[in-house]
């Protein structure tokens, strides 16, 4: 899987399978297409036949401390079964706790305490998937105070799972202006061997904080840090996000065929 692919939201569904619109891949929120009957499954039939997909999740609770959610994971692997993804992802946070869900991505500290609860699930997940897992740096709008940096926690839980990263750039950006965190030094070191896909996507500015809203263009400084990463990393999958204040396909398009010039820019300089 390579190229710059977008996540399929279901506005865009009729236009990306009839148009001739050169999208190479989609990314599936996973959790979009857990329903057993109806049109959901012959739909997700449809998107496997006429694209190579990822699956993208987020409700694995990597950073949980409630039992892992093996009926959850019993349907992604279901999906999973259907449409033959290049790989999985979910996000290096917690989403739920004591039972309760809270349909958000919450930080988790940046400790070895923690990277090693991480992994062990992820290792679980992995074992029970019978595939690598592929775990992304989220948002964070608090912090707590723990020895590690971001980026130091990151690569700290892939090497102890043994799993891959989806780095998200914007989210490294969001982080810098949130927390005063370094996204150029958080890009140096993460570790590029590990990277099997990036994400991109808008912010919305509140005040003087930023929330990682999905709602809007990627942003400049965002794009320039993009093209940092590209350059390291200049045959890596991307992934254009938009999922909320949903547009119409082309203003993707837009966003994807200039993502893939920074990509070709890159790829030329290495050469």
């Amino acid at each position: 899987m390579s190229g710059v692919g977008i996540g399929l939201r279901d506005p865009h569904f009729d236009a990306l399978m009839g148009d001739q619109h050169g999208v190479p891949w989609v990314e599936l929120l996973a959790d979009n297409f857990l329903a057993a009957g109806g049109l959901v499954p012959r739909q997700l039939e449809r998107i496997a036949e006429r694209f190579p997909v990822t699956l993208h999740c987020v409700g694995m609770n990597l950073g949980g401390s409630d039992p892992l959610d093996m009926a959850y994971l019993a349907a992604v692997r279901t999906v999973a079964a259907r449409t033959a993804p290049a790989w999985i992802s979910d996000h290096l946070c917690f989403s739920a706790c004591h039972g309760r869900h809270y349909h958000d991505l919450l930080p988790l500290p940046y400790s070895d305490e923690a990277v090693r609860h991480v992994a062990a699930r992820i290792g679980r997940i992995q074992d029970f998937l019978d595939r690598r897992l592929v775990v992304e740096n989220v948002s964070a709008y608090l912090r707590a105070d723990a020895p590690l940096s971001e980026a130091e926690f990151v690569a700290a839980v892939a090497a102890e799972a043994d799993c891959e990263l989806l780095l998200d750039v914007n989210n490294l950006y969001v982080n810098q202006v949130n927390l005063g965190l370094d996204a150029a030094d958080a890009l140096d070191r993460v570790p590029r061997e590990r990277v099997r896909e990036i994400h991109l996507a808008g912010h919305e500015t509140r005040g003087d904080y930023l929330v990682d809203a999905h709602n809007s263009r990627v942003s400049a400084p965002v794009w320039a840090l993009f093209a940092q990463a590209a350059a390291r990393l200049p045959d890596v999958a991307v992934c254009i996000e938009w999922d909320n204040d949903i547009p119409p396909l082309d203003v993707l398009l837009d966003e994807m065929r200039h993502a893939g010039e920074l990509q070709r820019q890159a790829r030329a300089e290495v050469a």
